[in-house]
């Protein structure tokens, strides 16, 4: 029954729940405890974030200093190796012409060839043109002979020196030196570009003087010049037996070089 009692029981719930409401409204948003855990977690993740950005660069910035040393480092090895480089080059080249006077000096002074120290003045006796068929030093022994014509090879004398070396093998065939004196005759050829001259003499110190301590040179040098002949087959083959067969030597390692080269040229 719908009477003024009923009509007021239902009214009660709906003013209550507008008074509630209105109460919730009515609190302000720095006083409401949820804003206020809302706030105080987005503070704290902002900070959070920031120390968590400040160890990230403090990081990268070490790392960079790092790498930066790293660099300097290995820039100053490189020039090391370099230099290295620069100056085992400068020695390779000068191998070739001063060895054989240090050994025979050596030598000589050990008596291993039982033969005398070389004449102080043995390259004046070859300062005058020599032609072929004539001793640098007529009527002297093996020994100065040989020295005269190895002074004619470093004045860069090459003509001059190919003949007297080639006027000592005919003269001094059994000379403990025969093999140095066919070597550098060889040599001559070669550095005045005449391949195809140089390739027999070198290929004589081989089959000549099997034993020579010349015979890893001889074998590189006859690589060399196949090379430059373009006989790529037959160059790769004695840079080969350089490398098989003289180890850790600088005749084997500069044939390893020549390999290295002729692979990259597609020989």
């Amino acid at each position: 029954m719908n009477t003024p009692m009923n009509r007021a029981r239902l009214c009660i719930p709906v003013v209550l729940g507008a008074v509630l409401a209105a109460g919730c409204v009515a609190l302000p948003t720095e006083e409401d405890p949820v804003q206020l855990r809302l706030t105080d977690m987005e503070a704290r993740l902002i900070r959070v974030e920031r120390m968590l950005d400040s160890q990230s660069l403090a990081m990268l910035a070490s790392e960079v200093d790092q790498l930066q040393r790293e660099a300097q480092e290995l820039r100053g090895e490189i020039e090391t190796l370099q230099f290295e480089f620069d100056q085992a080059q400068a020695r390779q080249r000068q191998q070739y012409v001063d060895l054989d006077d240090r050994v025979q000096l050596m030598e000589s002074r050990t008596g291993q060839l039982g033969l005398p120290s070389p004449i102080g003045d043995s390259s004046s006796g070859a300062a005058g043109s020599l032609a072929a068929g004539e001793l640098p030093v007529p009527g002297a022994d093996d020994r100065t002979n040989y020295q005269a014509a190895f002074e004619l090879l470093k004045e860069g004398r090459y003509d001059e020196s190919g003949n007297a070396f080639r006027q000592f093998l005919v003269t001094f065939p059994d000379s403990p030196l025969a093999d140095n004196a066919q070597y550098w005759l060889a040599e001559t050829e070669y550095v005045n570009r005449r391949f195809r001259e140089a390739l027999p003499q070198f290929q004589r110190v081989l089959d000549e003087f099997p034993d020579s301590r010349k015979y890893a040179d001889a074998l590189l040098k006859l690589g060399y010049t196949n090379y430059e002949l373009q006989n790529w087959g037959a160059a790769r083959q004695s840079l080969q037996r350089v490398v098989e067969e003289f180890g850790d030597t600088t005749a084997a390692r500069l044939a390893q070089q020549r390999l290295e080269r002729m692979r990259a040229e597609g020989r």
